[in-house]
């Protein structure tokens, strides 16, 4: 019972100390592959620092819900660690509170504090970010229950740990054409819920054609050093979920000691920054699409998982 929240401890503080780190190495990689020079690695951090260290402004008009919001949305993407497998291969004590569905509520429900805090103060720049960042939500939310449907046909279960016991019992299983689609269309629903081209630009400075971006307007200080922290780790989670449940749980601890956890710190790593490299070069490669166009994009996900579906149904 120690090591299992020794563990879990270790796994929060991975999410928490290096999100901003796998937030700068994607920046920095997206600048590289247009030729320019980019900031730093350690930039997100700088801004962190910078952030905490201002006071913070807060609108006359804003209600209790605009000041919750930053602390609601960083200890979202917290519990959710709790809940899936970063560095160990084995579950935890928390590991069945809640399912991939759960996780998802979790997620999901700090992404509606966010819509409502940046309509509370009443700036028109963050209500309009807010409503296109709904439209985003209520067609992401149906493809995550077709995903959560299709690893459960397959899995007989929605607990990440299960999951990765019980669905890469093989390569053939890993070289599965449903299994490959559900990859595809989870990496889909990556771009559009952390707000990456095709879907948004996190590095427009454009109110009209802000997405995600828009929601964090108003907040100044503490309260955008979090928000902005939150949506590090929110990334770093779903890349976890995607490599160590859906793809390979290579790298994760499977003995119940404290070296094999701290030895698979290194090795997630690289994993991690293998997608990081793809992500990057996905958002250099394409435009960002027109507002009308991302129901496209999400419809692709859509019909993507579940043409998944229709072959593993097949297959049996």
């Amino acid at each position: 019972m120690a090591l299992s929240i020794v563990s879990n401890l270790l796994q929060v503080l991975v999410v928490l100390l290096f999100a901003p780190l796998a937030k700068g190495v994607l920046n920095r990689l997206k600048e590289r592959f247009q030729s320019r020079r980019g900031p730093p690695l350690l930039q997100p951090y700088y801004d962190l620092w910078k952030l905490f260290h201002k006071d913070t402004v807060v609108s006359e008009h804003s209600s209790w819900v605009f000041r919750i919001t930053p602390y609601l949305a960083f200890m979202a993407p917290l519990v959710v660690t709790l809940l899936i497998p970063v560095l160990t291969a084995y579950p935890l004590f928390m590991a069945f509170m809640a399912d991939m569905v759960g996780a998802g509520f979790i997620l999901a429900l700090s992404g509606f504090f966010a819509s409502a805090a940046a309509i509370d103060t009443g700036n028109p720049y963050g209500a309009m970010g807010a409503s296109r960042t709904r439209m985003v939500g209520i067609l992401v939310e149906p493809i995550f229950m077709m995903i959560f449907f299709a690893v459960s046909f397959t899995a007989d279960s929605t607990i990440p740990y299960i999951v990765q016991q019980k669905w890469m019992t093989s390569i053939a299983a890993f070289f599965a054409p449903s299994h490959l689609l559900v990859i595809i269309a989870f990496v889909m629903i990556i771009l559009a819920e952390t707000g990456k081209i095709p879907v948004d630009n996190p590095s427009g400075d454009f109110e009209l054609a802000m997405i995600d971006e828009a929601k964090n307007l108003e907040y100044s200080g503490r309260g955008a050093a979090l928000m902005h922290w939150a949506g590090s780790m929110k990334l770093l989670v779903l890349m976890c979920v995607l490599l160590n449940v859906l793809v390979t749980p290579w790298g994760l601890a499977t003995r119940k000691d404290i070296t094999s956890v701290l030895l698979a710190i290194p090795l997630v790593g690289l994993k991690i920054l293998v997608l990081i490299f793809i992500l990057a070069l996905i958002e250099t490669s394409l435009s960002k699409l027109r507002l009308f166009r991302i129901p496209e994009f999400l419809g692709a996900a859509f019909v993507t998982v579940f043409v998944a579906l229709i072959v593993h149904v097949f297959s049996l």
